[in-house]
């Protein structure tokens, strides 16, 4: 299979990933991702390191490696490097304190006939068919209770000795 991502370099580039590859004074992955791209880049006398080798030396994955040749040759050195910042507007939570209070709320609420108390599972389907959210698991309400001390047993919020 041919390679998809041809790494070369500038001489500015190949220069400024084997200070960061060298120096200490720079994060842990940026110094590994600029190792592993010097490592990629063809030899003048063969064809460099196999991407197999290249992620056992370096202990990363080959996905990893394959992401970040990628983003060297579709959107440069820089963004290779660098972390992506995710904009807090991007991540739309879906259960939020409004969502959280009517989950008590339901919670505190008498059970449904034929149960003696709530089940997270109970909890969850009922929340849904309530349309308080299109959907939601088990395991996330059972991630809002906990944050909340919310003791279905009990049904109170109080601390357990």
């Amino acid at each position: 299979m041919p390679k998809r991502y041809i790494i070369t370099f500038t001489p500015e580039e190949r220069q400024e990933l084997t200070t960061l590859a060298k120096t200490r004074k720079t994060d842990s992955r940026s110094a590994l991702f600029a190792k592993a791209l010097l490592l990629c880049e063809p030899k003048p006398k063969g064809p460099g390191w196999k991407n197999n080798a290249i992620c056992k030396a370096l202990g990363m994955g080959v996905s990893t490696l394959d992401r970040l040749k990628k983003r060297f040759v579709e959107e440069g050195l820089s963004s290779a490097l660098e972390r992506k910042t995710l904009d807090p507007s991007q991540r739309n939570r879906k259960l939020d304190g409004a969502f959280e209070a009517q989950l008590i709320a339901l919670a505190c609420s008498p059970a449904p006939d034929g149960r003696s108390r709530w089940t997270v599972r109970l909890l969850a389907e009922k929340a849904v068919e309530l349309e308080l959210v299109d959907s939601v698991s088990a395991m996330s309400v059972q991630r809002v209770l906990k944050k909340t001390n919310f003791d279905l047993i009990r049904g109170s919020t109080e601390k357990s000795s």
